[in-house]
């Protein structure tokens, strides 16, 4: 009697473990991704702005993927199951194929959609749309300004100031933290 208590107790302790559901963790922090992290893609810069008019082939052999369905052909990432959804995170989001600068972090705001939500982007020509009337739907799908990848759809229903919600796909983002700032010595 006495081992078959002790295996309740474990199965139960498992159990129990299982079903608790602590906050997920936030991607591991890519204060280490840079153009040199990206070694088997050219194209990827943080710096250059250049555009890239480059063929499908040329994608297909330097992007994951996963990504490049995304981000060459529009596919979209399940809802709840990207890293940058519910991020809290300080910083910058860069393309993840290019490496252009898209949003900040201070313009992402909490989506109940379950995808990473933005209500405005960094810079006058990051982004760029395009009508997308696929699925029987009127969208403006959002494409990155340097690379043409796709990043999500736009839609009308965000916060002030703008109205706006970029909803984009999480694998379709880089993430970088602000570096903290060094105390000035007194």
């Amino acid at each position: 009697m006495r081992p078959f208590a002790i295996q309740v107790f474990v199965l139960l302790t498992a159990l129990s473990a299982c079903h608790a559901s602590p906050k997920p963790q936030p991607p591991k922090p890519d204060n280490a991704m840079n153009d040199a992290s990206h070694p088997h893609n050219p194209y990827y810069s943080r710096t250059d702005t250049t555009r890239l008019d480059l063929p499908d082939s040329v994608w297909k052999k330097v992007l994951p993927p996963d990504l490049y369905a995304v981000a060459r052909h529009g596919e979209t990432e399940r809802a709840f199951t990207g890293k940058y959804w519910d991020y809290e995170g300080i910083g910058a989001y860069f393309c993840a194929a290019c490496g252009n600068a898209l949003f900040r972090s201070d313009a992402k705001f909490a989506s109940t959609c379950g995808w990473p939500s933005f209500f405005e982007a960094a810079r006058p020509g990051s982004v760029i749309y395009r009508p997308d009337n696929s699925f029987g739907m009127a969208r403006t799908e959002v494409l990155c300004g340097r690379c043409d990848a796709h990043l999500g759809h736009l839609f009308d229903d965000g916060p002030p100031p703008t109205g706006k919600r970029f909803c984009m796909n999480s694998i379709s983002l880089d993430f970088e933290p602000d570096k903290p700032e060094k105390a000035t010595p007194q």
